[in-house]
């Protein structure tokens, strides 16, 4: 156990208590917990609680923290290229700062050629995230959050590339760095860069077509409404974009099956994507009274 390990079990233990409360005894709740925990379109309507009020900030500030994960995928990508295409060995505060966040006790568990294509394909997904929320997305200028949302975004952009490098050939204190060997990337492994860039491609597009219901076909913004989204994979769960948000971390760890701390990043988002597309799914059905009784919350034909 190390702290990133920590982090995200945290992560995941808090999400899967806090939607036990949510989903099952909510009206029992205080109102703080259920202002602090919902948000965007199944953000807690009623009288606001003042303390919550005070730590709440504008949902568009998600912005903020994918300018972060753009610039430290690139960082990390550019770390990973040094060492496995140049031929450099990592510089000592590295190292010393992955034993101090990971444990000196750090094992290798990960070659580079599937490290590098890890992390090649987070900031892939990061660049595509920072693209879609300062050019796509329509942030609703009255949609707040709490800050305790937005810290956890940055915490998370942070603590995955560090599970990825932490168990990673030549970011093990004592061990080399080498040159990429092609002949380590297994079908497994392709299959899994196929399943990602599908789920990759799909996410995008469900984006796209949640910002076009905001949008007219010159793409001005015409309203800040939620509107009833179509198309897709809208016809088969009710939030794809967090369905393919699950299948991309997914197809990492079949990559960085031997990676353990990336076991805790999948569950940590498995169970905050399930639970957001949970409350998104009730708000539609008790938003649109003829809303499609065929789609599911968020894996299609299961849940």
């Amino acid at each position: 156990m190390n702290f990133i390990d920590f982090i995200f079990i945290s992560f995941t233990l808090v999400i899967l208590f806090l939607a036990v409360l949510i989903n099952w005894i909510e009206p029992y709740l205080p109102i703080f917990i259920t202002q602090t925990f919902r948000y965007g379109k199944h953000s807690y309507k009623g009288a606001p609680n003042k303390i919550a009020q005070l730590s709440e900030i504008p949902k568009s500030y998600f912005k903020h923290f994918y300018v972060f994960a753009l610039v430290w995928s690139i960082s990390v990508m550019y770390l990973v290229t040094w060492t496995y295409l140049g031929g450099y060995p990592i510089p000592a505060f590295v190292i010393n700062g992955l034993d101090i966040v990971c444990g000196r006790s750090r094992k290798v568990k990960s070659t580079a050629a599937t490290t590098f294509i890890a992390v090649f394909l987070i900031m892939l997904q990061c660049i595509r995230r920072f693209y879609e929320t300062h050019f796509v997305q329509v942030f609703s200028s009255t949609s707040k959050m709490n800050l305790s949302h937005y810290i956890v975004g940055y915490f998370h952009y942070f603590g995955a590339f560090l599970a990825v490098i932490s168990q990673a050939q030549g970011f093990v204190r004592g061990s080399l760095s080498e040159s990429i060997k092609w002949n380590d990337i297994t079908l497994l492994h392709c299959v899994a860069v196929g399943l990602f860039l599908y789920a990759w491609y799909n996410q995008f597009m469900s984006n796209l077509i949640l910002a076009s219901l905001r949008k007219n076909h010159s793409g001005e913004v015409i309203t800040q409404k939620h509107l009833l989204p179509t198309g897709g994979y809208f016809e088969s769960v009710s939030s794809p974009h967090m369905y393919f948000e699950v299948v991309i971390y997914v197809a990492l760890y079949i990559i960085l099956y031997n990676n353990s701390s990336w076991l805790f990043v999948m569950c940590w988002v498995i169970s905050n994507q399930a639970e957001n597309a949970w409350l998104t799914h009730q708000w539609y059905i008790e938003t649109f009274p003829d809303y499609p009784k065929s789609r599911k919350a968020i894996f299609p034909n299961i849940l």
